[in-house]
């Protein structure tokens, strides 16, 4: 039997407007469903994970627990405004650029590039940028 994992939805696809978001729900509904493709595991609740949950305020085990009652998209989105920051144009603004331009010329551009490498993507220089990275090597950009 051959067991067909999944990858997260695009980092640029928006839930309340921000980046990221959905790929933090995606990861926590397939690991449940064993469905998520092993080698996410290891930063489930750190890297973007962490990092988003600690810009919207919010617990990423609770955020998870809540995921997993079934919760939609847009409950989720909900659960983000009662439990955490309330956003606004600037805020989601700010996340938004942040996480889309992580890795380009900045404090982990060295850990981008051992991605890179490790994937067989280090020559392509038009990768410059987790999210850019994770479009090719999840197979929706060539």
């Amino acid at each position: 039997m051959t067991i067909h994992y999944k990858t997260p939805r695009s980092p640029y696809d928006r839930i309340g407007g921000l980046y990221y978001l959905g790929r933090t729900i995606d990861k926590i509904r397939l690991k449940q469903s064993n469905e998520l493709r092993p080698d996410f595991y290891a930063l489930m609740g750190d890297g973007y994970d962490a990092r988003i949950m600690g810009y919207l305020e919010l617990d990423y085990a609770k955020f998870a627990q809540f995921v997993l009652t079934g919760a939609s998209d847009e409950d989720c989105w909900a659960y983000c405004g009662e439990h955490g920051r309330k956003m606004n144009v600037l805020t989601t603004l700010i996340w938004n650029d942040f996480a889309s331009k992580r890795g380009w010329l900045d404090s982990v551009s060295g850990l981008l590039e051992k991605f890179k490498s490790a994937s067989g993507l280090a020559e392509r220089k038009d990768i410059q940028t987790f999210f850019e990275y994770w479009e090719v090597d999840e197979g929706r950009k060539p």
